[in-house]
């Protein structure tokens, strides 16, 4: 669509603003939207996403012009997702309604979408935040740590302000995203689905203000701080059961190898079958959290929480359910025969004390976690079948839809 295309009922812009009784800074950022929007020249609305409020602040907004959407689910999110869904607008800007955001200097971020970005981020730490704007905590220590650790789980290095409230992105692309966040992770959400689905986004300098309210915010420090921390990790199968399963699966695997053989001495400590109980063990635990983290990301990609992903596609074939059974089986009978091994062993014993430092109990201990390992497998085996399954009936729903 040309610029000549737009117009008031088919606007370019949709500016939203979440709403929960906000009548003291409502009409401010209304009023200082409307301005902007004049000088760029662009054909804009602006929507008034209200949660509930029963200050004025609805009857306020609808007397300077904005279009008030009601959502009677509560949350930034809900709110959030009722505006964006009403926007005809081609680009949306999102911004809090309580006079912290600089609603003047949209400029910069309309630039940038009409340039083709799918998201742009405004970062307040490069534009400038004012004394009393952002409580020490979040400024210096909250908000960097919670960045850095989004930038690292999901590869963003470009983002350096994860949490501003003021951002813009092209309507259809956000709403292919299907978010769901109801609450304050809606803005994280966003951002994580675009950066996996590797559209083209970047970044503004923009500016923070003390908000205009005579109340405290909603934001709750700690609460929300876990809140993201929480949803980090969910959203990071990778990083939660993956990695950490891969290092325990490693050390384990390797020490419980050595150990096999007989003591490790390492200095003054020796390391005997005690360790490899716990070595064993690692393994175990490591081999769980590799399969969780792989569950995990297919239950994530089938909710839609995340993109579908090719790296794990092999992993839905119909073969798959034969190879882990076939594996799994491999285990079992492994595991069986250290069992028949040792109980050689104990008999030549007459299945008497086994000596702490022998072979025997080695043996055993391989043969418990060759038997856990074949169980587990042959069970990831058919739950793989399982969403194999779901595949096929999610495929066989959609030709049938598009036929």
């Amino acid at each position: 669509m040309t610029e000549s295309n737009y117009s008031p009922e088919h606007p370019e812009l949709t500016v939203v603003m979440p709403c929960l009784n906000e009548v003291l800074t409502v009409g401010v950022c209304i009023e200082k939207a409307q301005k902007c929007i004049e000088e760029i020249g662009i054909h804009a609305e602006i929507i008034i996403a209200d949660n509930g409020s029963t200050d004025g602040s609805i009857e306020l907004a609808e007397k300077l012009g904005a279009r008030v959407v009601h959502q009677n689910r509560k949350g930034y999110g809900a709110a959030l997702k009722a505006g964006i869904a009403a926007a005809k607008g081609k680009y949306i800007i999102m911004g809090d309604c309580d006079d912290s955001y600089n609603f003047l200097g949209l400029a910069p971020f309309v630039e940038k979408l009409r340039e083709g970005y799918f998201l742009v981020m405004g970062n307040r730490f490069a534009g400038g935040i004012q004394k009393g704007a952002m409580p020490p905590l979040h400024r210096y220590f909250g908000n960097p740590f919670l960045t850095l650790l989004g930038k690292t789980l999901f590869n963003e290095p470009k983002f350096g302000d994860f949490y501003c409230g003021l951002r813009g992105f092209e309507a259809k692309a956000v709403r292919s995203l299907k978010l769901h966040s109801d609450g304050m992770e809606f803005a994280l959400e966003m951002v994580i689905k675009f950066t996996m689905r590797g559209d083209w986004a970047t970044e503004v300098p923009t500016t923070l203000s003390p908000d205009g309210r005579n109340r405290a915010p909603h934001l709750k420090s700690f609460r929300d701080g876990w809140r993201s921390l929480r949803f980090y990790l969910v959203m990071a199968p990778r990083w939660l059961y993956g990695i950490p399963g891969l290092f325990l699966f490693v050390l384990g695997g390797l020490l419980s190898l050595k150990l096999l053989f007989g003591p490790l001495q390492i200095g003054p400590v020796t390391l005997d079958f005690h360790t490899m109980l716990y070595s064993s063990t690692f393994m175990i635990i490591g081999y769980q959290m590799l399969l969780m983290g792989v569950f995990a990301k297919f239950l994530a990609i089938d909710t839609g929480l995340h993109p579908p992903s090719t790296k794990l596609g092999k992993l839905r074939g119909r073969s798959t359910l034969i190879v882990f059974s076939l594996t799994g089986l491999l285990s079992l009978v492994s595991g069986i025969v250290f069992a028949l091994i040792a109980l050689n062993n104990w008999s030549q014993l007459g299945y008497g004390d086994i000596p702490a430092g022998g072979g025997t109990l080695r043996l055993v201990i391989c043969s418990l976690t060759c038997l856990l390992f074949g169980a587990q497998t042959i069970c990831a085996g058919f739950l793989f079948g399982l969403f194999n399954l779901v595949t096929e009936h999610d495929s066989e729903l959609e030709r049938i839809e598009q036929a």
